[in-house]
């Protein structure tokens, strides 16, 4: 006989026990189902252990030019095995937080591999056996995986996905050539070029970051071939060959041979949603480019059975997740919404996404809403700020003088619509533009608060005021 609850979540990364958390908290009798382990592939495979190398890797980098700042280090050297463990130890810590949020509210924690039957029933198979469950709602939240282009050679040793390096713990990475120059790619070019290795990135698109703003795509090439790491864009992968050292990486331009390079290759070209044999043949699911196909309120073909995170969504951020199984609990519940996703500013039709994108690079880079070249797309005239961090008194004493804030605000409301930021601690920075933008604030409102001296956050109000001089575009 099926055990009964009012909410199963099927995957357990920060949308799945976010949502669970949340559901508990509301009173729902609430089960979450994990073919691997607690915490998802942000935890385990992705943003923890992979800030945790950058903030390894960081302290290495700088101890190498501790000298500007009068601190002498005669001997410097890293081990890679003890940065693993340290990664490890803040994974397990990460992890212990949420086993103890479970514990507390009751959520049932069921390992195993589930497959959705029809009217909310639940097939999972265990370790011991097969397990029935029923609930009045589902929600779907098994994340993604790495995507693996059609490249010849790609399963030679030594070429890596981003789990398998992440879980290396030998150093074998003097040379590293990375294929693909998204958010993955350039964080760990920036990993191992702290450590010494000589990286190349490889990326098909024109310029690194996809749809980032180019403005900011191109300070962060400078920034990544001021430190001797190699961008080759408009650049292709032809075929990876057995070399005497390891793999060869054969990479190509307009069908020319651009180079050959040999060692570890990491291939960082996206990532696949996971729904393989998550639904029985009695479903039938609506998909769309490869993703769970959802309505308004995340709702997929399949009455009650919703979808969160990268198994549905364009933007495929752990925020981003764990905000849609917020909302998504919410809804079910009936209760007031507590995060927005979007908002339609003043005046305008289009919704505009809240979403945070961070990159830990060094500066770190972080945007939000539209960037100036896409609010001019969608029609909407706009005043631009900027303002060079070069000149900061934080920046200045820190010896991090790179990088400037820009910011976008719809010309005739005022409101704040967009904000790329390129400087240390951008990724904490963005915050206050995120809540600016979600509550409708303009450049005089924003302008009212003081900001510390000496921080970074005073660019912002600098920026806000060549904002409120520049001319209407």
């Amino acid at each position: 006989m099926a055990v009964t609850y009012d909410l199963l979540v099927i995957g357990v990364g920060p949308g799945g026990y976010t949502a669970a958390i949340k559901a508990a908290g509301l009173g729902l009798k609430t089960a979450v189902i994990e073919k691997d382990k607690l915490g998802g592939v942000c935890l385990n495979r992705g943003c923890i252990p992979t800030k945790a190398l950058l903030h390894a890797s960081s302290m290495f980098a700088m101890m190498q030019r501790c000298d500007e700042f009068g601190v002498s280090v005669e001997e410097m050297t890293f081990n890679f095995k003890k940065m693993q463990q340290y990664k490890r130890k803040a994974v397990e810590s990460y992890r212990r937080g949420v086993e103890e949020q479970f514990e507390n509210l009751g959520i049932d924690l069921i390992f195993g591999r589930a497959v959705i039957r029809r009217d909310r029933n639940v097939e999972v198979y265990t370790d011991s056996g097969k397990e029935y469950l029923q609930a009045g709602h589902i929600i779907i939240a098994t994340g993604a995986g790495p995507r693996m282009p059609d490249i010849p050679g790609i399963d030679l040793e030594g070429v890596y996905s981003s789990d398998r390096l992440l879980a290396a713990d030998r150093w074998k990475f003097d040379r590293l050539t990375i294929v693909g120059g998204g958010v993955i790619g350039v964080e760990m070019a920036t990993i191992f070029s702290s450590l010494c290795s000589k990286v190349t990135i490889v990326e098909q698109g024109s310029h690194l970051l996809g749809p980032m703003d180019r403005d900011v795509a191109k300070a962060l090439e400078k920034q990544l071939t001021d430190k001797g790491i190699k961008v080759w864009c408009d650049a292709s992968v032809a075929e990876i060959t057995r070399g005497d050292d390891g793999p060869v990486c054969h990479i190509v331009r307009e069908g020319k041979k651009l180079a050959a390079v040999s060692g570890p290759v990491l291939i960082a070209a996206g990532r696949t949603p996971c729904t393989e044999g998550l639904f029985g043949e009695d479903v039938e699911i609506r998909m769309s480019g490869g993703r769970l196909a959802v309505d308004d309120s995340f709702m997929t073909s399949v009455p009650e059975v919703y979808a969160v995170g990268d198994v549905c969504a364009d933007i495929q951020l752990a925020h981003v997740a764990a905000a849609q199984g917020t909302f998504v609990v919410e809804k079910i519940t009936g209760q007031p919404h507590t995060v927005r996703l979007w908002v339609v500013p003043n005046g305008m039709y289009a919704r505009l996404p809240v979403v945070p994108n961070c990159i830990y690079t060094d500066p770190e880079i972080a945007s939000v809403g539209l960037t100036e070249e896409r609010a001019r797309a969608i029609g909407m005239r706009v005043r631009c700020g900027r303002y060079s961090m070069g000149d900061n008194g934080k920046s200045i004493i820190s010896h991090e003088q790179e990088g400037f804030i820009h910011l976008v605000f719809e010309a005739y409301s005022g409101n704040l619509v967009g904000a790329q930021i390129v400087c240390s601690r951008a990724t904490d920075m963005i915050g206050e533009m995120a809540t600016a933008i979600a509550a409708g604030l303009t450049a005089s409102q924003l302008q009212m608060a003081m900001r510390a001296h000496p921080t970074y956050g005073e660019g912002i109000g600098r920026a806000i005021e060549n904002a409120m001089k520049a001319e209407v575009s």
